[in-house]
This record gives structure tokens, sequence and C-alpha cells, in this order.
């Protein structure tokens, strides 16, 4: 028990490699965004959105081991609390969005404290009640949101994208929404916090014995993670100009968020940051290349890589290279698949 309690204490040695090989590649990004092509730029734009909400999930499905299946009501949240607010109130962005990005944690929080007492696909299904029920209260409103004729936000003056972005702003807006979300990611991953949620994902009651408060661990991990996918919903609103609650509450979203999470790895840094960029840039690449044949051929390599690499790829290789074995049929046999 007490080299449990030491366990959960203790900070890890911060490696330095990876803060450096993020600030090279963030610069990067930055440096060649000239050189890139509008539509080249909306397509990492994408890629760089996924990566702030593969990340956002992971910390509460990855780190702390509740799969939420709702995340996209923070999503459809933020991005209506912007529309709302500067359709109806002419407020200005950079004003909007923070209180979106404070809408997507009360709501976390007042959803979190009811539901994180569920546990397992009792509470996957409960988040995802919790979904399906603010869209209909979106789609109902009217007055307020257009309901279902959607809404739309004014192009017109200040309020207008251009001058808040410019036209390559928002490839910059989701690169920052990455980086910064990569970034909170890494540096809870690595604090008492970090271990706390890895300690309530292994073993609840024993984290509550040492004197962890699990609950206050659970709600905290599922409002910043609300935060960060407020935030996306807010520029993708932003970007998008008029959307619909189909648009911004559809399910697929946090479909995508989970199949990029386990691809890649959960319960890491790195895991998610793959599982978004390989498989965003694949179902783009397969949705120009194979027309109606893509999401067949996406689903397919999808299994295969799950079957492959149950724990993610991420957490493969890291395996890998520290036992130096490296074939991939024995996660077949390991698993039973």
């Amino acid at each position: 028990m007490q080299v449990f309690v030491d366990w959960i204490r203790t900070r890890r040695p911060a490696n330095s490699w990876p803060a450096l090989l993020g600030l090279v590649a963030f610069a990067a990004m930055l440096g060649v965004q000239q050189l890139i092509e509008p539509g080249t730029q909306r397509l990492l734009s994408a890629v760089f959105m996924f990566v702030a909400l593969a990340q956002a999930w992971n910390l509460i499905g990855g780190y702390t081991g509740y799969a939420s299946f709702g995340q996209v009501a923070f999503f459809g949240l933020g991005a209506y609390t912007v529309a709302v607010l500067m359709n109806n109130y002419h407020v200005s962005f950079w004003l909007a969005m923070p209180v979106a990005i404070l809408a997507g944690v009360l709501f976390a929080v007042l959803i979190g404290v009811p539901l994180l007492r569920l546990r397992g696909h009792y509470f996957a299904i409960a988040t995802l009640g919790a979904a399906e029920g603010l869209r209909e209260v979106v789609n109902n409103l009217t007055p307020i949101t257009g309901g279902g004729l959607g809404i739309t936000i004014p192009t017109f003056g200040d309020q207008a994208p251009t001058p808040y972005f410019g036209k390559p702003g928002f490839y910059l807006a989701f690169l920052v929404l990455a980086a910064v979300s990569v970034a909170v990611c890494a540096l809870l991953s690595r604090s008492r916090f970090g271990y706390a949620m890895v300690a309530v994902n292994e073993d609840q009651e024993a984290a509550g014995a040492v004197g962890i408060n699990t609950t206050l661990v659970k709600v905290v991990a599922f409002a910043v993670s609300a935060a960060i996918v407020a935030c996306a919903g807010a520029f993708y609103a932003f970007q998008q100009i008029e959307f619909y609650p189909t648009d911004v509450f559809d399910a697929s979203f946090t479909v995508l968020m989970v199949i990029m999470v386990m691809i890649g790895g959960s319960g890491t840094v790195a895991g998610p940051l793959a599982g978004a960029v390989g498989l965003e840039l694949l179902s783009q690449f397969l949705r120009v290349n194979l027309g109606a044949y893509n999401q067949l051929i996406f689903g397919a390599i999808i299994v295969v890589v799950v079957v492959f690499f149950p724990q993610g790829v991420v957490n493969y290789f890291r395996d890998a290279v520290r036992t130096r074995q490296f074939s991939i049929f024995d996660n077949v046999r390991r698993y039973r698949l």
C-alpha cells in the first residue's frame, strides 16, 4: 500500500525530447503555412481539430477510464454558444469564445457529478443520452437557436472571420488549439493529478483508500476535456458560418474521437496525436481516390489495425522497443483474436 501511495505522490522526471520535438513540429507547421494552398490548409485544419478532440477524449476515456460517448454535446454547445451570442447579441468572437468554453465546462460539471457515479457501459450510454437530450433542446429552441432551420453567424464588418483570422486564420487557430491540447495533456499526465487519473482508472477503491478524492479527479478531467472540445466547436462554428443541429451534434464526431484514441493508443499523449493525424489523412485520401468505396476500405483498415494492434499502435511500438520483439502476430495470439 505504501508503494502505491509513493507512486501517486511522486512526479516522473520530465523528458525534454518530446517537448523539443513538439516545438520543432509546431514551428515547422507555422513556417510552411504560407507555402500551403488553401485546400490543403483546410484539410490540415481538420487534422488539427481532431488532434485536439482526440486528446480531450483521451483525458476522460484513456487516463481516467470513463469512456464518454457524449463528447459531441460539448462540441455542439460550444458551436451554438458562439453562434447565438454573435448572431442574436452581436458579441465579438473573442468574447463569445470564452463564454462557449465556460458553457462547456459548466455543462460537464452539471452532468458529470451524477453521471460519473456510473461505470462502464452505463456511463457511456448515459453520456450518449445527455448529448442527444441537449441536441433536442437546441433543436426546439427555435426563437433562439433557429431550431432545425439552422443558424448563421454574421459575416459583415468586424463580425466576419477574415478580420479576426485573415484568410489562413483557421489553419493557425486549429494549429494553436491542437498544440495547447497536446501540451495540457502532456503536463497533466506527468503531474500528481495525472497519476490520480491513472489510479482511478486502475482501481478506484484503492485510490479512494489512499486519500485521493476520486469524484473531484473525475469531474475535473471531464471538465478539462469539455473545455477543449467546446473551444474546438467554437472555432468550427465560426469556420462554417452556417450550420444545423445535426452538423455539430453529429455522433460520428464522438465515434471518430474514440477510434483515433484506440488506434493510436489510449493513456498516452502520442497515441491520440498519431491516431488523429493518421486516420484523418487516410480518410481524406480514400475519399478523394476511392469515391463510394472509401468508407468500406476505411472500416476494413480500422478492423485490421485493431486486430493486430489491440493496445494501439504507439503502445505496441513502445513495448516492442522495450522488449525488442516486433512480431505483430504475438498480439493476435496474446489477446486470442
